[in-house]
């Protein structure tokens, strides 16, 4: 239940999925990595990587392999073929926020309890929940607007009050690379625009930022970088030629087929169509 609720900060380099490289500025890189869930395959030749400091939104179809993408660089699933390597010049740490559809909100915790859980990394689980502890909960409860509501059951708040408590537990985390997965779904639009900032702020701090995302208007708005995909990358640069209406019909063609999950569709629909 808690590791429902508490995805982990990881330090990359302690990850055996990880090979090391040093390619500059690189921080993670994917080398045409697969997997496979049995016969369906969620990811296919994937070769890509993330240099240190940059916000990237993952944006495609429903089922094309967005959510697999960041579970496969946390190593939460198995590569069917490829490799992740991390650069070994770099030694940096990774939080992971899931979909909150993914999150057991039952254990019996104060919104204070779960913030103070973002330190555990640096100190233990059981350290003492001293005054310093207790100012930087505050400091990043304030910053998500929840200050006010520290002493909280979970199971007492919305979809929003309840993501403003995973981002203030993310800040005090304070991961180098930060890896989201839908974090705007299902929540208001006020709690959107603040957590926003937050991210803003992250990547001023040069943070380095990985998001799932569906909202194109967001995208299109606060991210510097897209990266589409449908199973393969189909496309993969700066937003504003990211996010087309050429790649959005792609991709829109290309979802329709890989909807049988038993059939392989072959190459084909994955080339540019050009005219």
């Amino acid at each position: 239940m808690l590791n429902n609720l508490f995805p982990e900060k990881q330090n990359l380099q302690s990850r055996s999925l990880y090979e090391t490289h040093d390619h500059g500025h690189d921080l993670i890189r994917l080398e045409n990595i697969s997997v496979n869930y049995r016969h369906h395959i969620a990811l296919e030749k994937i070769n890509c990587c993330f240099r240190q400091g940059s916000l990237t939104a993952i944006i495609g179809p429903n089922g094309g392999g967005k959510s697999t993408l960041l579970k496969a660089i946390l190593g939460m699933v198995p590569l069917s073929s490829g490799k992740i390597s991390l650069n070994v010049s770099l030694n940096k740490t990774i939080s992971y926020l899931p979909q909150q559809a993914d999150m057991d909100r039952s254990f019996p915790l104060t919104v204070q309890d779960v913030v103070a859980s973002g330190h555990c990394q640096h100190e233990g689980f059981f350290k003492r929940f001293d005054r310093n502890l207790q100012k930087k909960v505050e400091s990043a409860l304030e910053e998500v607007g929840m200050l006010e509501c520290m002493n909280r059951a979970l199971d007492e708040l919305s979809g929003g009050q309840f993501q403003r408590v995973l981002f203030a537990r993310l800040i005090l985390q304070n991961a180098d690379c930060i890896l989201l997965d839908e974090p705007f779904t299902a929540i208001d639009t006020y709690t959107i625009n603040d957590l926003i900032k937050v991210i803003l702020k992250w990547h001023t701090e040069g943070k380095t930022l990985l998001i799932v995302n569906h909202d194109l208007d967001l995208v299109q708005d606060h991210f510097p970088t897209s990266m589409m995909i449908a199973r393969r990358i189909l496309d993969w640069g700066e937003t504003k030629d990211v996010v087309t209406l050429d790649n959005l019909h792609r991709a829109k063609h290309i979802s329709r087929h890989l909807e049988n999950r038993d059939v392989d569709p072959g190459d084909e629909i994955f080339e540019v169509k050009t005219t």
